[in-house]
């Protein structure tokens, strides 16, 4: 069965992307590509729909879809904790079938591995910070792996409290997102780095995850195409989608956001 789809920001460099790896893929047909221009009735001929847009109108992308009973994957930055718990109140609110929504706030394998690990080693730091770069063209800060990976990291220490943080009142401490200190760059030559910094007695551990090419997205991109044609509900994350534990224990399970 082919799942006809339709990109919404496909003039952009992820929308261009995902565009390629649809065309490309078996059992996906590209039926729509909408601009910023276009209505978003026009995403209504296909049976998905792709958000890469920008965060400032994915909101409306997203929830335009869900109530036409349309599934989304959704590549845009932006959807925190109190937006995607918005999301999961109006599909519950919904009539009938209930459609899906796949969150993805980072499609790069490595990304998802380097916020795992950083979860892991939570429990053994009190001193965390984050500092994640990108290119200057993009307009939201912090990024959104950034931000995932905080509230894991939050999660993680839920029994420990917050992470060290001191002078968080002074600007150049970054912004903090549950407890823990972000500090974001945005500057030309760079596509997208994360570094988590881990601070503990005469010693430091950071994880750091370097994008040197959009083409690092692909596989994570078609993973997530395959589960938003059958998703139920909100799941965010590519970690939901991937086996992260020990062999056998199949994808990460818990809270959705």
């Amino acid at each position: 069965m082919t799942t006809k789809v339709a990109v919404v920001g496909a003039s952009g460099t992820m929308g261009r992307l995902v565009s390629r790896l649809v065309t490309d893929a078996e059992g996906f047909e590209l039926v729509a590509s909408l601009t910023s221009r276009s209505p978003l009735s026009d995403m209504l001929a296909a049976d998905l729909v792709v958000d890469v847009t920008l965060p400032a109108v994915s909101q409306g992308v997203v929830e335009f879809a869900v109530a036409n009973g349309r599934n989304v994957l959704v590549g845009t930055s932006g959807w925190s904790s109190e937006r995607i718990s918005r999301l999961e109140h109006l599909i519950k609110d919904l009539p009938g079938d209930k459609p899906g929504v796949v969150i993805i706030p980072n499609f790069s394998i490595g990304s998802v591995l380097a916020t795992s690990f950083a979860a892991m080693a939570a429990r053994f730091y009190d001193s965390i910070e984050i500092i994640e770069a990108h290119k200057s063209t993009k307009i939201d800060s912090p990024s959104g792996t950034a931000v995932r990976t905080a509230e894991i990291i939050g999660r993680a220490r839920a029994a420990l409290g917050p992470v060290i943080a001191p002078h968080a009142d002074q600007r150049a401490r970054g912004q903090q997102v549950a407890s823990v200190p972000i500090h974001s760059l945005r500057m030309q030559g760079v596509v997208a780095k994360q570094d988590v910094v881990f601070g503990g007695t005469g010693e430091t551990l950071t994880l750091s995850h370097t994008t040197m090419s959009e083409t690092s997205y692909e596989a994570g991109i078609l993973l997530a195409l395959e589960a938003a044609r059958t998703a139920i509900g909100v799941v965010v994350g590519l970690d939901r989608l991937i086996d992260l534990g020990p062999a056998g224990t199949g994808p990460t399970s818990g809270p959705s956001a």
